[in-house]
C-alpha cells in the first residue's frame, strides 16, 4: 500500500482553499485504498516529511511556497515523489509576467499590459481605462482590482501600509466578455466551462469559493471551432511553460453583441483547486472521470525531475 503524504494548508493568503482542496483528496485518496497522512504545512516541513519518509507527496498547497516552485525543490532535495509540475514550471506560472512573456512566443494570446510601481498606480491611471491591477504572483484572485472608467480616481488601497502582495504589480488591459476556462490532464485538453458569477459582477474569491457564488455552464456554448481553438491554447500553455499533471488556463473571450472577438489567457494554474466547487473536478466528471479516479490518476503520475 502506497504511503501518501497530502500537503495543505501552509500560511499563504490561500491557506483556508488548500485546507479544504487537502481535505477533499485526502478523503479521495483513502477511498482508493491509499495510507493518507494529512500535513498542514509548516516552516519545519523538511525535517517532518524525512521522518514521515512518504512514497508520494499529493500537492494540494495554493500559492506561493506551495506552486512556485519552492516545495517542488524541497521535495526534489529529499527524493520524494510528487505530483503536479516541478520546480521550473510552477516558478514560471506563478509569476504572471515571465508565464505572458513564454506563452505569447508560443502563441498563445495574452493580454496587453506591464509592471509598474504600485505607488505610481495610486497616483495617475497607468493604462487607459478600463484596466486591471493584479499582483504579479498570487492567486484565487487576491488583490486584483479593476479600474473601470477614467472619471474615478486611481485605486488608493495600492499606497496603503495594509498592502501585502508587492510593490511590483501587474497592469493589464482589462477584456470583457466570458469567463473561460480549460483544464489539461496529462497530454491531454478536457473541456471548457464558462464561469458566470452568481451576482453578475467580478469573478473574485467569493464567487470561486462560496457555494453558489457562480453558475458553471459545462461545456461552454460557443462555437466548435473557437471551442477546439480554446483546447489547443490551454495545451499549447501547458506545453510551453513544462507543466506536468494537471493544470487550469483560465481565458477572457469579448465575443458579445458589440465585442472586439478578443481572446486572450490570463493565466495557467499549475495548482487547480480541488474543493467541492473547485473547476477541474467537475470537468473530470464531465468526461466521466470521478473525483477519486481523478485523484489516482494524479499520484500514479506523481514523479522527480518533473
Amino acid at each position: 500500500m502506497k504511503h501518501v503524504v497530502v500537503l495543505m494548508g501552509g500560511w499563504s493568503a490561500e491557506r483556508e482553499v488548500s485546507l479544504k482542496s487537502g481535505a477533499a483528496c485526502a478523503d479521495a485518496l483513502e477511498g482508493e485504498g491509499y495510507r493518507v497522512t494529512r500535513l498542514d504545512v509548516t516552516p519545519d516541513i523538511a525535517s517532518t516529511l524525512a521522518t514521515l519518509q512518504p512514497d508520494i507527496a499529493f500537492n494540494a498547497l495554493h500559492g506561493p511556497m506551495g506552486e512556485d516552485g519552492r516545495i517542488q525543490g524541497l521535495l526534489e532535495y529529499l527524493r520524494i515523489r510528487y505530483t503536479h509540475s516541478g520546480v521550473l514550471a510552477s516558478a514560471l506560472a506563478m509569476d504572471k509576467v515571465k508565464a505572458k512573456t513564454v506563452m505569447a512566443a508560443a502563441g498563445v494570446p495574452v493580454p496587453v499590459g506591464k509592471v509598474v510601481n504600485r505607488f505610481a498606480v495610486a497616483k495617475t491611471h497607468v493604462l487607459q481605462p478600463p484596466y486591471v491591477i493584479k499582483p504579479i504572483a498570487e492567486g484565487s484572485s487576491f488583490g486584483v482590482i479593476i479600474v473601470r472608467d477614467e472619471a474615478r480616481p486611481p485605486p488608493q488601497e495600492l499606497s496603503g501600509t495594509d498592502w501585502s502582495f508587492g510593490d511590483e504589480v501587474l497592469a493589464e488591459q482589462y477584456v470583457a466578455g466570458r469567463e473561460l476556462t480549460c483544464a489539461v490532464m496529462g497530454d491531454t485538453a478536457l473541456d471548457i466551462i464558462e464561469i458566470k458569477p452568481a451576482t453578475g459582477g467580478f469573478y473574485d474569491y467569493d464567487a470561486k469559493y462560496a457555494k453558489g457564488g457562480s453558475i458553471h455552464v459545462l461545456p461552454a456554448e460557443i462555437k466548435p471551432n473557437i471551442y477546439q481553438h480554446i483546447q489547443q491554447l490551454a495545451l499549447t500553455a501547458h506545453q510551453s511553460l513544462g507543466c506536468r499533471g494537471v493544470s487550469r488556463t483560465d481565458f477572457r473571450y469579448d465575443d458579445g453583441p458589440g465585442g472586439t472577438g478578443l481572446l486572450v489567457a490570463l493565466e495557467v494554474n499549475t495548482q487547480p483547486g480541488m474543493t467541492e466547487t473547485s473547476l477541474v473536478p467537475e470537468i473530470a466528471a464531465h468526461k466521466g472521470i470521478s473525483f477519486g479516479e481523478l485523484v489516482r490518476w494524479m499520484v500514479e503520475d506523481a514523479s522527480l525531475n518533473r
